[in-house]
């Protein structure tokens, strides 16, 4: 029972990070159990554990006779996540060409075909859900489930906060995410760091602060729990 319940809660803190991320729920927004209990269909005992989860990572703010809220980081918060981002990528990627498997590798070679064509197509919707499955698998082969926790929660929090024209830099990009792809199948762990910070620093260029919008919405949004719930 605590496996399900548990289950649940995951679930739930996904999609309220999903929300929080996509600036559906803005920043400052107020993010009441009940509210969220519809949306998601359940009930708020995942929600109140998610929203727990939510502010260890930063999401959400608690302040006593308000509630959790979204948090709202200044532009100070938001300049230091691209600096630990330069520190921490160029990390990864030399960590992941000293530990990847062949499993690893069919993704991230499978993600650059894919992503290379569809830039040239000029499909740039696409891309930015296939960089963020390639920078995640890149972060699993690293082999350290804290360090990849770490990375794939500080890509999420600058995609929270800053916003990039997908098609500014895709072609670009991709050829990037090829090179350092090869370093890593090299085992090249100098060459997939030094790669890596070069992409750090020419994407750095393309962010401009995100402003939200606040929306206020009783749409139900049911979470796929695995159980019987469409």
């Amino acid at each position: 029972m605590g496996a399900v319940s548990g289950g649940v809660s995951q679930a739930v803190c996904t999609a309220i990070r999903d929300d929080i991320v996509s600036g559906f729920f803005a920043q400052g927004d107020r993010l009441a159990e009940e509210h969220l209990a519809r949306r998601y269909g359940v009930s708020r005992v995942p929600v109140r554990e998610a929203l727990r989860t939510l502010e260890s990572e930063g999401f959400v703010t608690t302040e006593r006779h308000v509630g959790a809220c979204v948090a709202e980081p200044t532009a100070q918060d938001a300049a230091d996540l691209l600096e630990i981002r330069a520190l921490l990528e160029p990390l990864g990627a030399a960590r992941a060409a000293q530990r990847r498997t062949e499993a690893h590798l069919r993704v991230l070679h499978g993600l650059v075909r894919l992503g290379r064509e569809r830039a040239r197509r000029g499909h740039v919707a696409e891309l930015p859900s296939l960089s963020t499955w390639f920078h995640e698998t890149l972060a699993q082969a690293t082999g350290s489930r804290n360090l990849a926790a770490l990375l794939v929660q500080l890509r999420r929090k600058v995609s929270w906060l800053y916003g990039a024209s997908p098609a500014a830099r895709s072609v670009e990009s991709w050829d990037e995410h090829g090179a350092i792809a090869d370093a890593v199948a090299r085992g090249d762990a100098e060459r997939a760091g030094a790669l890596a910070v070069a992409h750090v620093e020419r994407s750095t260029g393309a962010y401009e602060l995100r402003r939200t919008v606040r929306r206020v919405s009783s749409r139900k949004h049911a979470v796929n729990t695995g159980g019987d719930q469409p």
